[in-house]
């Protein structure tokens, strides 16, 4: 059997983000079922806000084409949002749409996308826990032709729910985070034997 191929990634650049503490819980779920996970930090791949008359004069942007290749690479995604007034950030929207856009005409439309498999997750200081975001990222990874996991969990009062060692304080929410990671793992393996 092939290992699962997972992509982790969080709309998020902050250096201590919550999201990202957040996904190296999940990824650890992911690896202890024997994935193998690439994490992707943002701040490492900048993206211009996307723009199709940059597209039409110099081609899908270096940083953005990379990080759809890298999508096309992998069997499916951890994805940690953060909640911003309500809806997900603008890097997570302009990556998923630069992603989104076929480099030739000979590309299937959405193949970083179609017939993948991801797991949501997200962090928020307020009372929610960011899940108001994850309904945006449901609904638009599926319309684009990615299965999502019915499990996500939504870590509400992020600033107090870690420890200094990066893993969360509630049991039961560490072990629901560590599970996504570990059902993705599992999925992909059942359906990519």
């Amino acid at each position: 059997m092939h290992s699962p191929k997972i992509l982790a990634f969080a709309g998020s650049t902050r250096k201590d983000s919550y999201n990202k503490k957040l996904l190296k819980i999940a990824v650890a779920g992911a690896q202890e079922a024997g994935a193998a996970v690439t994490v992707v930090d943002f701040i490492d791949l900048p993206m211009p806000i996307f723009n199709e008359d940059l597209e039409a004069s110099e081609g899908m942007p270096a940083n953005a084409l990379k990080f759809k290749q890298l999508m096309v690479a992998h069997h499916g995604f951890l994805i940690a949002s953060p909640e911003y007034n309500s809806s997900i950030t603008a890097l997570l929207k302009n990556s998923i749409d630069w992603a989104s856009r076929s480099v030739s005409k000979d590309e299937k439309p959405l193949v970083a996308f179609t017939g993948k498999i991801a797991a949501l997750m997200s962090a928020s200081p307020g009372g929610l826990g960011g899940i108001r975001s994850l309904v945006t990222v449901r609904a638009m990874l599926e319309n684009i032709g990615v299965m999502v996991l019915p499990a996500q969990r939504s870590i509400v009062k992020a600033h107090e729910a870690f420890n200094a060692d990066g893993s969360l304080k509630s049991d039961a929410d560490q072990a629901a985070v560590k599970s996504l990671g570990k059902s993705l793992a599992e999925i992909i393996s059942k359906l990519h034997p």
